[in-house]
């Protein structure tokens, strides 16, 4: 009976270890809120694990308001590095904070500081065996008024496709296919996929929200089928795994 028992403990174990994690870091855009339930509002990586196969897991440590900067000044990069092994992924998407001009705790230069911590982020989960993919930012609902979609993001997006290059990192223009989704919507319609409602028309804003950056449960689920889609068109065998495990 002892023995069975022991087997039964270690073949779970096995199988415990075998799953791989996916650990995203980033900001608002990608992290979870607080009450799916009623919160409108959703980060596209909260609604990620549904489309992958139990043998991924999805841990989402994207936070609101973070930057490159403030990210890795609160040690929650190190919370995430200490725990990294082999096999596992490490999905980046900063810039919206790192744009911050205003605030020195978050800004930073996209060619110098923005640059080098999406190298360190890169180059450190390497270290551990573990298997970094860049995003660019996703774009703003920012129509002017003839109807053109007009980019916000600087030179960020710019610095991380530099360094996917550079440092061989599979790559994921986020910014681009999600340009292309906000136009396919349009500018009326592309309210869907942000949080626009007037006051009282949802039960979680007694006033009027218009938030074009932040995402509707809808525009979290388009970006996450996104996000989903390019990855599997990705020639790199470092994600067979991921591709694999795809529902």
């Amino acid at each position: 009976m002892k023995k069975y028992i022991l087997l039964t403990l270690l073949i779970t174990s096995l199988g415990f270890a075998q799953k791989t994690t996916i650990y995203c870091i980033g900001d608002s855009t990608m992290a979870n809120k607080k009450d799916p339930d009623k919160n409108p509002e959703h980060g596209w990586a909260q609604v990620l694990q549904p489309f992958f196969k139990d043998e991924i897991i999805v841990v989402n440590k994207a936070v609101n308001g973070r930057s490159t900067r403030s990210f890795i000044n609160e040690n929650r990069w190190d919370s995430i590095y200490k725990k990294l092994k082999k096999g596992d992924y490490v999905l980046i998407e900063f810039g919206h904070n790192d744009e911050k001009i205003e605030d020195p705790s978050r800004y930073t230069n996209p060619h110098t500081a923005y640059r080098y911590n999406l190298i360190r982020f890169v180059k450190e989960s390497r270290e551990k065996g573990a298997i970094p993919v860049l995003l660019t930012s996703i774009a703003r609902r920012n129509f002017n008024e003839k109807g053109v979609l007009v980019p916000t993001h600087g030179d960020y997006p710019l610095e991380t496709r530099l360094v996917a290059q550079e440092y061989k990192v599979p790559f994921i223009d986020l910014e681009y296919y999600t340009e292309l989704l906000e136009q396919s919507y349009g500018p009326e319609k592309s309210k869907l996929l942000h949080l626009h409602f007037k006051a009282g028309e949802n039960p979680y804003y007694d006033k009027d929200k218009a938030d074009d950056t932040h995402l509707s449960l809808k525009g979290a689920e388009e970006i996450a089928q996104i996000f989903i889609k390019q990855l599997r068109l990705l020639e790199d065998a470092s994600l067979n795994k991921l591709k694999k495990n795809i529902k």
